[in-house]
Formats: structure tokens, sequence, C-alpha cells
């Protein structure tokens, strides 16, 4: 059985997300990060980590793609065109959407006050927004990807609910209708409240 640890409130949340999409058991351990639990794991002390088979996963992307690959779902195969495109939108959706959230996260509560550039986050916003119309512009539907849920949908959706608990604006109705889909979806309701 897996051991998974961390909160929901973090990108610990993809993971458990994903495991109840897959409906495998897990045992879950709502750890902060840098917790001695999660430190004995991680020596950076960073959430989530998934033990499997007693190796420690990192990496929330990471942890969700070997999750896929395993039990053969949400996912295309390796070494095909599909999963090509897979990967490049997994790894567009960590550049453009998780990277500026975070990074609007630090500069709200993470990083030291002193140590804070508040102004930062308008331009953030913006970033955020031109990177939104563009996926809107080439959303393919249902699901990012197409006709087939895959790793992208986690890591988007998550970005998200991210970016509205953060402020951020999101405009475009492809968009909107799209995680007004995904946030009934059984497994993310589930998890979300785990």
């Amino acid at each position: 059985m897996y051991q998974l640890y961390g909160s929901s409130k973090t990108r610990a949340m993809r993971v458990i997300w994903m495991l109840h999409e897959l409906g495998q058991p897990f045992e879950h351990y709502p750890e902060a990060p840098r917790s001695d639990a999660v430190r004995a794991l991680n020596v950076s002390g960073k959430v989530p980590v998934l033990v499997s088979d007693g190796v420690p996963l990192t990496d929330s992307t990471a942890i969700i793609t070997y999750l896929a690959d395993k039990h053969g779902l949400f996912t295309h195969p390796a070494g095909s065109i599909l999963r090509a495109r897979q990967d490049g939108m997994t790894q567009m959706l960590l550049d453009e959407f998780d990277a500026v959230l975070w990074t609007a996260s630090r500069h709200s509560f993470i990083l030291p006050p002193e140590q804070r550039l508040p102004a930062i986050k308008v331009s953030l916003r913006w970033e955020f927004s031109m990177h939104a119309k563009r996926l809107a512009d080439r959303f393919a539907g249902p699901y990012v990807m197409g006709d087939v849920m895959t790793v992208p949908d986690i890591i988007l959706t998550h970005c998200l609910t991210w970016a509205r608990a953060a402020k951020f604006e999101m405009t475009e109705t492809v968009l909107l209708d799209y995680y007004d889909r995904m946030q009934v979806r059984p497994a993310y309701t589930v998890a979300l409240a785990t």
C-alpha cells in the first residue's frame, strides 16, 4: 500500500486526487513541509512524498506521472507521439502556470517578510492572464489534451484552484467551463476534502 505525506493544501493534493482516480488504497499522513517525518524521507523537507515499495518518491508531477505509468491510466504510452505532446503540455503548465503561482505564493507568505516583493504580483497576474489566453486558444477539450483525461489535467485543475484562491483573474470561458467540469469529479471532491 502507498504511503503519502503532505496536506491537501499543498501540491500533495495532485497525488491524493490521482490515487483516488486510480482507485488505489493509500495511507495518508497530512504532514506539513519540513516536519521531522517528511525530512526523514526527503532531505529538502518538501511535500509531497509518496512511499512506493519502500522507496520515497518526491515532486508531485514525477509522482503522478509514475502512478499513471504504473497503473496504465491517465497517460499515453511512453515513446508515442501522444506521450511527447502530453509531456510537452505538462512542462508548459508547470512553467507558465505553476511557476507563476508559486512565485506569487513565495512573495505572499513563504519568503521571510524582508525578502518579499509584493509589487511583483501585478506582473505575475498579467503573465498568468497571458498564458491562460494562449492555453484557451489551443484548448482541445473536453480535457486539455482532447478526449482523454491525462496527467496535465490534474496539474491544470490544481493550478486553476490555486489561482482562484490567490485571486488571479480568469476570464476565458473555455477554461472556466473546463474548471467547472473538473471540480465536480468525485475523486477531485474527495481529494479536496482530505
